[in-house]
């Protein structure tokens, strides 16, 4: 499979941060919320489609069986990179209030 052909990353944007684009504007939080937000939803989405495809995978009504494994796989992925950025969000929640005592 060429490189092109994966998909793209939805929902991912700049941080503002580069240099020689300024300072970064003022948020009150609602975009990373949104974020997080929408890759909740899209890791349910594809844990869905794993599940669907799993079951036609055991039914017998799948044809190509790779395309289960790739679902899987991406579920997998998209939780695990979900909970690692939960953990450090709690790291940093944690540091926070360590700095404040």
């Amino acid at each position: 499979m060429a490189i092109n052909a994966l998909p793209s990353v939805q929902g991912v944007t700049g941080t503002g941060y580069l240099p020689g684009t300024g300072a970064a504007k003022a948020t009150d939080g609602s975009d990373f919320a949104n974020s997080l937000s929408g890759a909740v939803d899209n890791l349910q989405q594809l844990q869905s489609t794993s599940n669907d495809l799993a079951v036609k995978a055991v039914t017998g009504s799948l044809d190509d069986i790779h395309t289960a494994t790739i679902a899987a796989t991406r579920a997998q992925v998209t939780l695990e990179l979900v909970a690692a950025v939960r953990n450090k969000g709690v790291d940093a929640f944690n540091e926070i209030m360590r700095m404040q005592g």
